[in-house]
């Protein structure tokens, strides 16, 4: 910038200005309302519990945040809608509404949408030069009328920037079109460069932080008065776990970066060390990796970080605490999850008392009632509470030949049983046809740790063996888990059941696919006692406690009731309030692409292809880790949920064993993983089916379309609208695909099981879920790169892979975009699965093993991810008849989407 040049500072506002100048101290950027980062907020969009949501916005506000950064990217949310009327109700606000407003997203519908409401001068996350010039030209002008800034994340045609040199490219040639072609404010230019980690123990990492340093400095001094922005974390990201050594590099990374011009970002304030408090050490261990002053930097930090006091706590071998007096022992060894020395404990106890079942009714009921207090008060995770059960159930095993000696009529089975003053006894089961169990096994544990008896009857029970087995073993509650859609009839059959035999005892229901909505309006009216919906094992100790309360019961059940009829109400309201299409009417107003200028691209290999005994290992860069959290009831996006200030702590410890046990099944080949895919030719018939040929044999597929009244000018998709109709004479393709990684999972469980380790036992099935999702996507990457060769020359990032970023898709039968299950079969016939790699279809048509994954492809540019919603009864009659199926069967499978 040329000495005699004024500087232009940014200047953004909501309804106070921030002038971002020379002396203005760096930025802070809040991210608590993305629903990509934050699962309360995203629950609370959507139960449309906008007021609660606000209350996000207003705490970032109140702890500092200068900026808020909205997403409401979410593929179960209208992001459109959801974010018009969230930042219309910001508006309303002046606490919130004075600072400036960050509008995120990835859609360009929903960026402009928020630029049509909101007020004040606010920024764009993001555009970039990713889909080329036209596109970044075009948007940055519609910015620019708006009068917004904009951040320019440093990506290309090519991929994202990862050194020096790209960064400085990248930026030049966006500030370039920006400045001197769109006109755009040099101010208002904000670019993200992309932070990295360092001290991975990769050569090609080593200046990922003095790179994005250095590039910071080129761009402030070369790219006259624009900005540099960044999310600070990821730099520590190889030391996740070690908050000593995480907060001085972030104090260290910051220091220099924004002495190098660096003015704004996203930065947890509880993970930054005072950088002349940093120890001096450290400080030049950190410096060494964060400006990369020798070769060995990496090694010399790592070796200093185990030496750091307070780093990684469980590495801490304290054992001042076996001093203490025996029931201090062994609440702490159930507190801590630690089963070293609990047999020698329990024998101790033992030996103290008159029959050895009083060492359970007194020394661990003692210890498990502080488990249950600390759960539930919050201050225990519920990988710690799974923890303790693992060695409750050590220290029972040992007891119990002892107790069977003394041949008490109250022996013990697996727990302390009813007779033994237990709270009550709970039978659990995966409804028929349902072979997940993850959620239904937290909650035993869960509930046997708060001195509930389970009466656990596994995966795949049918209805008669649920009633049979609730009536012999005279169980106070009945829970119910599925994670399919044809579950939830499941369940609405067995209320049916209950209130036909009179049953008197609670209902309670869970599961992925579950949902208050449906417990109110389908389950609830089928029974006369409680039916209540348990969205998370947290919530199923207080929910069983009040249910069975015998003072307080009856209150609480007819609040229940009271409470589910009036959402039943409001529901079915809302429901009758929006108006849907007839099916005809539909698909005239069908997704319309131009076929004759589409590009097509022919797969370099039709057919099917097999891969058997494929390695675990090649899945690792794969894996998406924020589900395996939420799995745990652990809530946030990782990898920030290692820093929350909440969980961070237990997340982090989880998230070290769960690698441990993964090492495990890579070195020792515990999981067996398979797939069979293929790509053929195909051709949309009729509006909704498409038709593929493979082997001279044809197959249908039979697609849904939505119903639902839309907007002038949106369109009511079904799948099919992706693949060139039959009469256009045009040739395409699509494909399907399963993969899974579940052989094995069943008997490494049930072995865990039987060493009472129902932590492991839960864990090897967690992680064998995420590397059938990660085997998936490694697929379709392999198969859009060279099978099918439409994005030979894609470079994407695990984040992007997992923001589905790739040019098109992979949808699943059972999903949003095709909730229809029976498609499934279809696939099975096509590609021979169950002959070819062993995965078989339950009778609900649930894949077994279940780690696994199917869908279909299709390449198409414009073919996009879509939710279906509600159809009406002539669609459902329509698909009967396609299907050539009972109408009563088709409504079986379409329940939950038909509207009432």
């Amino acid at each position: 910038m040329g000495t005699k040049e004024k500087r232009k500072y940014l200047k953004l506002s909501g309804l106070e200005p921030m002038i971002v100048s020379a002396e203005t101290n760096f930025i802070n950027v809040g991210e608590r309302t993305n629903v990509a980062g934050s699962r309360k907020f995203l629950r609370l969009v959507k139960e449309e519990k906008f007021d609660e949501a606000l209350d996000i916005a207003r705490h970032q506000v109140e702890g500092g945040a200068q900026v808020i950064d909205i997403n409401m990217d979410d593929g179960l949310i209208d992001g459109k809608e959801a974010m018009i009327r969230f930042l219309n109700l910001i508006m309303a606000e002046p606490d919130i509404a004075r600072v400036p407003i960050m509008i995120d997203s990835s859609k360009w519908e929903i960026i402009e949408a928020g630029l049509q409401v909101v007020q004040g001068k606010c920024v764009v996350n993001s555009i970039s030069l990713k889909e080329g010039e036209e596109e970044f030209i075009s948007h940055a002008k519609a910015i620019k009328r708006y009068g917004a800034a904009v951040i320019v994340m440093a990506f290309d045609e090519v991929g994202q920037a990862d050194n020096y040199e790209r960064r400085i490219e990248i930026s030049k040639r966006s500030y370039d079109l920006l400045v001197h072609k769109v006109k755009f404010p040099p101010e208002d230019i904000i670019f993200d460069l992309n932070i990295f980690p360092v001290a991975t123990g990769m050569e090609e990492h080593r200046k990922n932080a003095i790179d994005f340093i250095e590039a910071t400095r080129w761009v402030r001094e070369n790219l006259p008065h624009s900005s540099v922005s960044g999310g600070v974390s990821n730099v520590s990201f190889s030391f996740r776990g070690n908050n000593v050594v995480r907060e001085a590099m972030h104090s260290v990374f910051l220091y220099h970066a924004i002495k190098a011009g660096m003015n704004m970002g996203i930065v947890n304030p509880a993970m930054l060390e005072v950088y002349d408090d940093i120890p001096k050490d450290l400080l030049e261990y950190v410096e060494d990796v964060i400006l990369d002053r020798r070769d060995d930097a990496t090694e010399r930090l790592l070796d200093f970080a185990e030496t750091v006091k307070g780093t990684k706590k469980e590495q801490v071998v304290d054992l001042s605490w076996r001093e203490e007096s025996l029931q201090n022992r062994i609440t702490r060894a159930l507190v801590k999850g630690i089963d070293q020395f609990v047999v020698e404990d329990v024998e101790e106890a033992r030996l103290s008392v008159d029959k050895p079942i009083e060492v359970i009714e007194g020394h661990l009921m003692t210890g498990m009632n502080v488990v249950g207090d600390l759960f539930g008060s919050g201050k225990m995770f519920l990988p710690q509470v799974v923890k303790s059960a693992r060695v409750m159930k050590k220290a029972v095993a040992y007891l119990l030949p002892f107790i069977e000696e003394e041949k008490k009529k109250n022996a013990l089975s697996g727990g302390v049983t009813k007779e033994n003053d237990s709270n009550g006894r709970i039978l659990m089961a995966t409804v028929k046809g349902d072979v997940h169990d993850i959620g239904k096994n937290i909650v035993s544990v869960v509930l046997g740790c708060n001195n509930y008896e389970i009466v656990d009857l596994g995966v795949m029970v049918p209805p008669d063996k649920i009633i049979q087995t609730a009536i012999d073993e005279q169980v106070d509650i009945i829970g119910l888990s599925g994670l399919i859609t044809p579950s939830l009839d499941e369940m609405v059959h067995l209320a049916k059941e209950m209130e036909r035999k009179n049953f008197n005892i609670p209902l309670l229901i869970g599961g992925a696919t579950t949902s208050k909505a449906h417990t109110a309006v389908k389950i609830d009216p089928q029974y006369k006692n409680a039916v209540v919906h348990v969205n998370d094992a947290s919530r199923a100790v207080t929910v069983v406690g009040d249910l069975l309360n015998k003072r307080s019961n009856q209150k609480y059940i007819g609040d229940l009731k009271e409470d589910y009829e009036k959402f039943r109400d409001g529901f079915l309201k809302r429901t009758k309030q929006k108006e849907y299409l007839s099916i005809e009417e539909a698909r005239k107003n069908k997704y319309l692409i131009d076929w004759q200028t589409s590009e097509i691209v022919t797969p370099n290999q039709l057919g099917v292809q097999v891969i058997e005994d494929f390695d675990l290992r090649k899945l690792e860069p794969y894996i998406d880790w924020s589900p395996f959290f939420r799995s745990w009831d652990l809530h946030g996006k990782y990898p920030a949920i290692l820093n929350d200030a909440v969980v961070g702590e237990q997340a982090t410890s989880l998230f070290k064993d769960a690698r441990e046990l993964l090492e495990r099944v890579f070195d020792e080949k515990l999981l067996g993983a398979k797939a069979i895919y293929g790509l053929f030719e195909a051709n949309t018939i009729n509006d909704d089916d498409i038709e593929v040929s493979s082997n001279q044999e044809t197959f249908i597929f039979r697609t849904l379309r939505q119903q639902l009244k839309k907007h002038a000018g949106k369109p009511n998709f079904a799948l099919s609208d992706f693949v060139a109709p039959k009469e256009s004479g045009i040739r395409d393709y699509m494909g399907c695909f399963c993969v899974t990684t579940g052989f094995g999972t069943k008997e490494l469980a049930e072995a865990f099981e039987a060493d009472h380790d129902d932590y492991n036992s839960i864990m090897i099935k967690a992680l064998a879920d995420r590397l059938a999702e990660a085997f998936a996507e490694y697929l379709h990457k392999k198969v859009r790169k060279e099978d099918w060769g439409y994005a030979n020359d894609e470079s994407l990032t695990n984040e992007e892979l997992i923001k589905e970023a790739y040019k098109g898709i992979r949808p699943a039968p059972g999903y949003p975009a095709c909730p229809d299950h029976l498609e499934k079969i279809t696939i099975w016939e096509l590609l021979r699965v169950k002959e070819q790699i062993g995965v078989e279809l339950t009778e609900s048509l649930a894949m077994w093993p279940a780690a696994s994954v199917s869908g279909y492809y299709f390449a198409n540019s414009e073919a996009r991810y879509f939710g279906l919603g509600k159809v009406k009864e002539d669609q459902v009659k329509d698909f009967a008849k396609r299907k050539n199926v009972d109408l009563e069967y088709a409504k079986k499978w379409l329940s939950p989407n038909i509207v009432d």
